[in-house]
């Protein structure tokens, strides 16, 4: 088994933390909430994922900057700075999501009513399979056929985070700046 964790809200016990050295022995990184899920693993503590559709999160994302820097701080980390995994990634999203819509226009723009069709086909049944989480929490259906401009969007951040990684820049986050791995 392994550890996991999704860091919008963290419960954890007195005792457990201590067992676990929090906070430092999670200080120095980037993707904390999952570092303190595996701290916590560690010490022989438990962890429990659940998902709450009343809750309401505290960080401000007022622009799409604001949201690039958030996933971008993190994207390639959780790829373990591998090129191999980016490049996996890469072609999954673009294979998953965007195919779909380029198929569904190219065979328009060509008169190829296979190609039309199972580009539509497809960008139907991914826009389906988002419904029940956009119904979950409440948000307009209308918006399940924009999955591939998120996927377009994720994608850019993911290699934003790896050209800044290379580019020798740590990660920075709420005015802290992290290392890189080989810096460490």
């Amino acid at each position: 088994r392994t550890a996991a964790a999704a860091g919008g809200c963290v419960l954890l016990r007195t005792e457990v933390a201590v067992r676990a050295g929090i906070p430092d022995s999670i200080r120095q990184a980037v993707i904390d909430d999952v570092s303190l899920a595996r701290a916590v693993r560690r010490s022989g503590g438990r962890i429990w994922l659940g998902l709450a559709e009343r809750v309401d999160s505290v960080r401000p994302y007022p622009a799409l900057g604001d949201l690039w820097r958030m996933v971008s701080r993190s994207a390639y980390a959780q790829l373990r700075h591998q090129p191999l995994l980016l490049a996996g990634t890469a072609a999954g999203l673009v294979l998953v999501y965007l195919v779909p819509p380029a198929a569904l226009l190219a065979g328009l723009a060509t008169g190829h009513a296979a190609t039309a069709w199972a580009g539509g086909l497809a960008w139907l049944l991914m826009a389906g399979t988002y419904l029940p989480m956009l119904r979950y929490y409440r948000q307009p259906a209308a918006l399940a056929p924009l999955l591939p401009l998120t996927a377009l969007l994720y994608l850019l951040m993911t290699v934003d985070s790896a050209v800044q990684h290379y580019r020798g820049r740590g990660a920075a986050w709420k005015g802290r700046t992290y290392a890189r791995p080989s810096d460490a």
